[in-house]
């Protein structure tokens, strides 16, 4: 199947399945997007009126989601991916009772969470009738017909280990169950994950044909099931405490899916970098520093370590990086991801990859 806004689909393909498979294809991965030098005259889409139609209109959504694809340039591993932004509306801890808020830009549960009170989390089930889960079928099942041929589809962003459980329970709470009951935190664990991998089974069979696998919030595709996995609550725990409470419900999701990344997600993440290595399941880790932190160029013994474990790597750098970490890092297994100002340096960037990349094994 060809793609309108990604003529070389086909090609693309074939390189994100030698990269899932740690084969090196003759360059690393690079996801490079820029303004297309020669866009099509059709005229920029109203600004929405309201918050409702942001995040709920479909019609309006769609014609941004085609009107921004249309005017991008996706070079090398970048996909032009459907998406109506991700405010966590639809994700697990709102379908099971959680409030929430939503404004400009994102979205955010806001309230009494829903364990505040109880420890009772067998008594949690997904409300297939809950406004916010109709309306992701609807979202999804448009999305899919009007991608066709065009672009793939997002899953969605709706959680998983560690964040969903402290979503319901409260970030304190969680921290004081971690000491005082530390098996209450992995059975729930465990439990929220069966329950996460249903949901996400539901979405990926709305997005599997149209997609040709799946895609999500992460952006990677996958010819399977495909999610990045993430515990940004893992940020207050040392390693240990990971280990033991999380590494559980993390392997469940991992057996689960097909093609996983994990999301390291700021500096104070690192400290669990050796546990996610030790992970057969997980192929791709994620080194984010975070906002107002160096490069990931400045952490390449984290970088080096994950490569050593025979781990893909991905960082997110500037165009200017790109030589100095193939200088520093093996091209095999090593996704790049960048933006630049023009469709010709982007162009330049993918031609200068390949003469730049080494496979160090």
């Amino acid at each position: 199947m060809q793609l309108q806004y990604k003529p070389d689909w086909e090609e693309t393909k074939e390189r994100y399945r030698a990269w899932w498979a740690h084969e090196y294809f003759g360059r690393c991965a690079i996801w490079v997007t820029a303004p297309k030098a020669e866009p099509p005259d059709i005229p920029v889409p109203p600004v929405h009126t309201s918050i409702r139609q942001r995040w709920y209109d479909l019609e309006h959504i769609d014609r941004w989601n085609q009107y921004l694809m249309s005017h991008t340039f996706f070079g090398g591993e970048a996909l032009p991916i459907w998406s109506p932004g991700y405010p966590g509306n639809n994700w697990v801890p709102v379908l099971v009772g959680n409030d929430f808020g939503l404004d400009e830009h994102t979205g955010w549960t806001k309230g009494e969470p829903v364990l505040a009170n109880s420890l009772d989390f067998r008594s949690l089930k997904i409300n297939t009738k809950h406004p916010e889960w109709l309306w992701t079928l609807d979202m999804l099942r448009l999305a899919a017909e009007r991608s066709r041929g065009k672009c793939l589809v997002a899953t969605g962003a709706f959680g998983g280990c560690g964040d969903t459980l402290a979503a319901l329970r409260g970030n304190e709470r969680l921290l004081m169950d971690c000491m005082d009951r530390p098996d209450w935190v992995r059975d729930a664990e465990l439990y929220l994950m069966d329950m996460w991998c249903e949901h996400f089974g539901r979405l990926y069979a709305c997005v599997r044909e149209a997609t040709e696998g799946s895609t999500g919030w992460f952006q990677l595709w996958s010819p399977g099931k495909f999610y990045a996995a993430q515990n940004d609550f893992s940020y207050m725990i040392g390693p240990d405490m990971f280990r033991e409470l999380f590494i559980p419900a993390l392997k469940r999701q991992l057996d689960y899916l097909d093609h996983a990344v994990y999301h390291v997600d700021g500096i104070g993440a690192f400290a669990h970098v050796d546990a996610l290595c030790e992970l057969d399941r997980l192929q791709a880790i994620q080194i984010l520093p975070g906002a107002g932190k160096p490069s990931p160029l400045h952490y390449l013994d984290v970088l080096k370590k994950v490569q050593a474990a025979g781990k893909n790597l991905h960082i997110t750098i500037g165009p200017e990086e790109v030589r100095p970490a193939l200088e520093c890092l093996s091209a095999r297994g090593l996704f790049v991801e960048g933006r630049c100002k023009t469709e010709a340096e982007a162009r330049e960037l993918l031609k200068n990859a390949e003469r730049w990349s080494v496979d160090h094994g």
